[in-house]
């Protein structure tokens, strides 16, 4: 416990002197989507009785916190070929699993920092939502989940080049086709049957969205 322990508070210490930058990093990218997809295109559109900017801030939260967990592969992969921290782990009395673990809680807590930026953002904004206590279960097994896909990433590729694929050709793909921006049940079967089976991301956003909304 104590090694999780170590792990976890190192992150969060990087985070605490970093933490203008990261607030910055995490709110550029919800800022222009709501902006250019909620209330520049998705101004006069309305889906399921509710408007577009309340149907987008679920699935932009579900997009964020994945997108968040998942990006601790870049710091390890740093801790790896560079600073060459990751090595002084595994002379440690550090257990894989602690270590593991601890970097997997401090992806979970970059998701929620993101969430949270983002529900700060949609207030000042004037969206009405409910949250509740599955709101923020789906929102930590979400994370939690990629958080362990981005750890496991980041210990089996070689370079960043080849990090940089993975997240091209699976994680950006599963954000903008995972219905975090239109809704699945006008699309096609394939598309349908293939992301509602074989990708947890969609899951996650669509259970957010009855949960929000």
């Amino acid at each position: 416990m104590k090694g999780f322990l170590a792990v976890y508070l190192r992150e969060i210490l990087l985070f605490k002197k970093r933490i203008f930058r990261i607030l910055l990093s995490f709110s550029i990218n919800p800022l222009l989507y709501l902006f250019a997809f909620g209330i520049g295109l998705g101004k006069n559109i309305v889906i399921g009785g509710k408007s577009y900017l309340e149907f987008l801030i679920p699935g932009l939260i579900s997009a964020t916190s994945m997108m968040q967990a998942f990006a601790i592969n870049v710091e390890i992969n740093i801790s790896r070929f560079y600073l060459k921290i990751f090595e002084e782990f595994q002379a440690s009395p550090v257990s894989h699993f602690s270590y593991a673990l601890g970097e997997i809680l401090s992806g979970v807590t970059r998701a929620f920092l993101a969430t949270f930026i983002i529900l700060a953002i949609s207030f000042l904004a004037g969206v009405k939502f409910h949250l509740n206590f599955y709101f923020f279960l789906a929102v930590f097994l979400n994370a939690f989940i990629f958080a362990s896909l981005g750890l496991t990433s980041a210990m089996l590729i070689k370079s960043h080049a080849d990090q940089a694929l993975v997240t091209n050709f699976i994680i950006t793909p599963m954000m903008f086709l995972g219905g975090t921006f239109l809704p699945y049940r006008k699309s096609s079967l394939f598309y349908k049957t293939f992301y509602r089976n074989f990708t947890p991301y969609h899951n996650f956003s669509y259970f957010k969205k009855h949960c929000f909304i």
